[in-house]
């Protein structure tokens, strides 16, 4: 059995290192703790505590490394608040998510112009309003920024494009007015860029610059834009997924060029004219919609075209053919 001394020593040096074993730093440490009291502590913080390793704390995530906050993450929850002033001051950011927060209101705070590490950025499903804001532009690290189902106003800002890591920008489901800036074909980041723009109030012409554009995936479904939307395709692209629907667009199908690796077309309820061109037998398609345009002419015979039921034709001048109608003789 062990002296009392030892044992008295050996408790007492057990007590020392526990007590400076924490890993968090303390800065950042006293930023959430300042977070939450912003928050009014919320029960889902309940795990914050200033006599814990806030590495070790819920909904954020240290590095393995340094052991500083690299994670910010809240999701579904009821929790009403805005945005904390105090998480700009959390310098090693790299993932910043509010998901799910109906309750979340307010605009896009500046402090998140601080965060010059961030590398992922999303706020979507909430009841954010206000502007897109311009000091996104700044976050050159971001390669993923979803600002979706929110109640954004306003116009796009056009040097969203100065973004040299972007892989996939997410504004749908917003109230955003004005037209897809120019800008936006002349990305610098990687070709494969997702870009998600549906369900807004964009109006004007699809921008020229789209032609330089190797979009992997381009959705501006539910909007007001108007014009030749041809200059999404091309036979060098490799975009694998469009969808133009619902808008108003008006150019003639049977002089688009489509890529090759087009698996999803969707062109429902436009003013589009011509007809389907036949190389679109040899697009390996998932999913064909051209229903409600002005299209005419025989659907031609092969590949996956006959694959889809009259729901993908119907609502045209005179297009015929299976699975339409017969074409009269």
């Amino acid at each position: 059995m062990a002296p009392p001394l030892l044992s008295f020593l050996f408790f007492t040096l057990l007590l020392f290192f526990s007590a400076h074993s924490e890993l968090c730093n303390p800065q950042d440490k006293k930023v959430l703790l300042q977070i939450k009291k912003e928050l009014n502590n919320p029960y889902v913080l309940t795990s914050w505590k200033p006599d814990t390793d806030c590495c070790d704390w819920y909904v954020v995530q240290c590095d393995r490394v340094s052991h500083r906050i690299i994670s910010l993450t809240l999701f579904a929850d009821s929790l009403s608040f805005q945005i904390p002033a105090a998480v700009g001051d959390l310098p090693h950011l790299e993932t910043l998510d509010f998901h799910k927060l109906p309750n979340l209101t307010g605009p896009i705070h500046p402090a998140i112009a601080k965060l010059k590490n961030l590398k992922f950025l999303r706020i979507d499903w909430t009841n954010l309003s206000g502007p897109v804001p311009d000091f996104l532009s700044e976050l050159k690290n971001l390669t993923y920024l979803n600002l979706a189902f929110n109640n954004l106003s306003g116009s796009i800002p056009p040097s969203l494009a100065l973004l040299p890591n972007l892989g996939a920008l997410f504004l749908d489901r917003n109230k955003l007015t004005g037209s897809i800036p120019h800008s936006f074909g002349m990305f610098s980041s990687v070709p494969d860029l997702y870009l998600y723009l549906s369900h807004n109030q964009l109006s004007g012409t699809i921008p020229s610059s789209f032609a330089n554009m190797d979009f992997s995936v381009i959705d501006l479904s539910r909007n007001k834009l108007v014009g030749d939307a041809s200059v999404v395709f091309g036979a060098n692209k490799t975009t694998q997924i469009v969808d133009l629907s619902r808008n108003l667009f008006q150019f003639d199908l049977s002089k688009v060029v489509f890529p090759k690796s087009l698996t999803s077309l969707d062109l429902n309820h436009n003013k589009i004219t011509g007809s389907i061109p036949v190389e679109m037998t040899a697009l390996n398609l998932q999913f064909l919609n051209v229903s409600y345009n002005r299209l005419c002419g025989q659907i031609p015979v092969g590949g996956k075209l006959q694959s889809f039921d009259n729901s993908s034709y119907f609502h045209n001048r005179c297009l015929c053919g299976a699975p339409l109608a017969s074409c009269k003789s």
